[in-house]
Parts: C-alpha cells; sequence; structure tokens
C-alpha cells in the first residue's frame, strides 16, 4: 500500500516514562506503516530538558507556533524527588506552562466515550468538553502568612506617577493567611476568543461560568469580556452556524450539568477548569480516556493526553514485568494533530486515516480487548485484557 504522504510537517515533542514507550510504539505499529510520517522533533524527555537548560521547550513552543500543529507526549514536572532522581540541575517548570504561556493557548479536554465504559452519570450521552483558562488566578498568585494582628492592604501604583489607589484586605487581630491573584484583559479576550473558535470549529454550545455574583470585579470582568466579543464578533456566526453562547453562575452550570445529555464545551477560569476536568474525566471512565488540546487564538492547535508519564507503570516495565498501560488518548492525540494537519493543508486522505484509526481503536475495545483499568470498569462480559502492546498490536490488526 502507498503510504499517505504530508505536505508540511506537524511538530513532534517527546517525553517521558511510560507514555514515552507507547509512543514509539504507536508509531512504529500505526502510523509509519500507512503514513510518511513528517515531523520536526523535539525530545523533551527531562534529560533532554536537563542538558538544554529547558531551551528545547521553548522551542518546541516556538515550532509549533510556526507550523500551527504539535502533538505531545505526557512529560515529568520535576518535583524534589524527581530532582534527585535525574541529578538536574534546577527543578524545571511545567513544559505544558511554557507551552501554554509562549502559545497564549487554552485548553480543551474532552471524554472519549466508547459502548461498553458507561458514564457514572446516566444522562450523559454525549461529551463534554471542559475549556480551561491557562493563566492566572491562583497559579500566578502571591500569598503571605500573617504571623501576629496587623492590617493587609492591596495597593496599585500608576506607572504615570498618579495617585495610588488602596483598599484594606483584612485587619488581623491573629495570625492568619493572605493570598493575592491577578488576571489580564488581553488573556481573558485570548481565552474566550479561542472558546468562540473552538465552538464553531466543532458545532458546539457554549457554556461560561464565574461566580460575579460574589466576585463582582474580578469575575465580572471575565463575563463582560466575553459578553462584549460575542456581541461585538461572534453571535451572528454562532446563529448562522446553529449554536448557542449561554452564560450562567458556576453553582448552576454545575447543578445543571448533572441534568444535562452533554455534547457542549463547558468554559471555565483556570481553577474552576483544573476541577472539573479531572470530575468529567473520571465520570465518564477514566483520565486515561480523556483528550486534550491547547489552542492558540491565532489558530495554533497542540494535541496530548489528559493523562500524566503514568511513572508506577514505567517502573515496572524497567524490571521486565508485564505491563497493561491504556495507550487510547495517546492515539487520539496523535490522530487528532493527523486530523487537523489535514484540515489545514487539504489533505482528505491524512484525514480519513486520523477518522480511521480512532474508529478502529474504539471498536477494538467494543470487541472486548482492552487494557486492564478498562476491564475493571466495562460493562462487557469477560474482556480479554491485553498487555501495553499487544492492545496496540489488536488495534493495527483492525485497521488492517
Amino acid at each position: 500500500m502507498e503510504k499517505i504522504k504530508m505536505q508540511t510537517p506537524l511538530v513532534e515533542m517527546d517525553g517521558d516514562e511510560m507514555t514515552r514507550i507507547l509512543w514509539q510504539i504507536i508509531k512504529d505499529e500505526l502510523l509509519k506503516p500507512y503514513i510518511d510520517l513528517n515531523t520536526r522533533y523535539f525530545d523533551l524527555g527531562l534529560e533532554n530538558r536537563n542538558d538544554t537548560n529547558d531551551q528545547v521547550t521553548f522551542d518546541s513552543a516556538n515550532a509549533a507556533r510556526k507550523y500551527g500543529v504539535a502533538v505531545k507526549c505526557a512529560t515529568i514536572t520535576p518535583n524534589a524527588d524527581r530532582m534527585k532522581e535525574y541529578n538536574l540541575k534546577e527543578m524545571w517548570k511545567s513544559p505544558n506552562g511554557t507551552i501554554r504561556a509562549i502559545l497564549d493557548g487554552t485548553v480543551f479536554r474532552t471524554p472519549i466515550v466508547v459502548k461498553g465504559i458507561e458514564p457514572c452519570v446516566k444522562n450523559w450521552k454525549k461529551p463534554i468538553t471542559i475549556a480551561r483558562h491557562a493563566y492566572g488566578d491562583v497559579y500566578k498568585n502571591v500569598e503571605m502568612v500573617i504571623p501576629a494582628p496587623g492590617v493587609v492592604k492591596l495597593v496599585y501604583a500608576p506607572e504615570d506617577g498618579s495617585a495610588e489607589q488602596t483598599i484594606e484586605v483584612h485587619d488581623f487581630k491573629s495570625g492568619g493567611v493572605v493570598q493575592g491573584q491577578h488576571n489580564l484583559d488581553v488573556s481573558i479576550e485570548s481565552f474566550a476568543k479561542s472558546c468562540f473558535e473552538y465552538a464553531l470549529d466543532s458545532r458546539q454550545d457554549l457554556w461560561f461560568s464565574t461566580k460575579d455574583t460574589i466576585s463582582k470585579k474580578y469575575d465580572h470582568r471575565f463575563k463582560d469580556i466575553f459578553a462584549a466579543l460575542y456581541e461585538s464578533q461572534y453571535k451572528e456566526r454562532f446563529e448562522k452556524a446553529g449554536i448557542t453562547y449561554f452564560y450562567t453562575l458556576i453553582d448552576d452550570a454545575v447543578a445543571r450539568i448533572m441534568k444535562a445529555q452533554g455534547g457542549f464545551i463547558w468554559a471555565c477560569k483556570n481553577y474552576d477548569g483544573d476541577v472539573m476536568s479531572d470530575m468529567i474525566s473520571s465520570a465518564f471512565g477514566s483520565l486515561a480516556m480523556m483528550t486534550s488540546v491547547l489552542v492558540s487564538p491565532d489558530g495554533c492547535y497542540e494535541y496530548e493526553a489528559a493523562h500524566g508519564t503514568v511513572q508506577r507503570h514505567y517502573y515496572k516495565h524497567l524490571k521486565g514485568e508485564e505491563t497493561s498501560t491504556n495507550s487510547v488518548a495517546t492515539i487520539f492525540a496523535w490522530s487528532g494533530a493527523l486530523r487537523k494537519r489535514g484540515e489545514l493543508d487539504g489533505n482528505k486522505e491524512l484525514m480519513s486515516f486520523a477518522d480511521r484509526l480512532e474508529k478502529a481503536t474504539l471498536e477494538t475495545i467494543e470487541s472486548g480487548k482492552m487494557t486492564k483499568d478498562l476491564a475493571l470498569i466495562t460493562s462487557i462480559s469477560n474482556p480479554a485484557v491485553l498487555n501495553s502492546r499487544d492492545f496496540i498490536l489488536a488495534i493495527r490488526e483492525r485497521l488492517e
């Protein structure tokens, strides 16, 4: 069979531990036999990030911006234990955080729905996509332990030298704790634009929720920016596409979500999105069955699995022990990137292959062949539990 050609390369970001092992098997068994794979390769494994003083992460993000489509393997964000384990020069920052900042992207996470893995919420029939604003709030906070009585104030000193503005945060009568957080209009606008564009691209309704009744300045700013952008740039496009934009309070959104059928995008502020994406993934079955795509407002896409490097399985692998690691989300990261590359290049063969790869993956599970994590929660009788490699080979057999 003649291999499918790729006109434009996509950016490939390799990663760490068990997902790095799966990454190579997926390429060897599910991609290279069918595609003349054209990638710009960057090794984001922790050792190489350490060797390059993390420059490789910056280079990969800039390449993603240049070529428009990237696919990323899961990577380690080091802590103190990892510092010792890998003999690191310093505690390098999260590659995902660095890439998000450079691309100014919004993270969209969607459950992979398959027959035999039923959602905990019985009325959820379609995936619910979480759009998480990936800047600011508690993740960029400053905080202080207050050891004794005293007053904490919030001060704004204008750059032009005009009068300072001061607000009292709290008059502490005893010890306590205080936190300051911020966000930027330009980042909120990018978040809103990415959400509106992704909704149009996927033909799905868009929900957005904050707590503006309590946070009358901070959260209300998000609400106002979304509303203004929708009215000025997206209302007519949404109506023409037959989709809706809906704003509500975060607590009302949570209540509505539990009774909804799914099939929409739920846009959340940074912390809300962090928490709710895990709730959605768990309720739909497994974090290993969750796609993640970073979308920048200027139309750059970076696809990855929503989960981490599967450290425990990697240590078993190093000992020569058999693992049964779920590779579905990593396969879907590749299929998503290949489909988007094909879409941007007008390469229908590549788009069709991505569709077939996903179909073969889901049909393998639906036939009763799956990894151990899915076998523990499936409604399919007597599933065949396959090891990491054999599961990928079963997908290849069905693909062929």
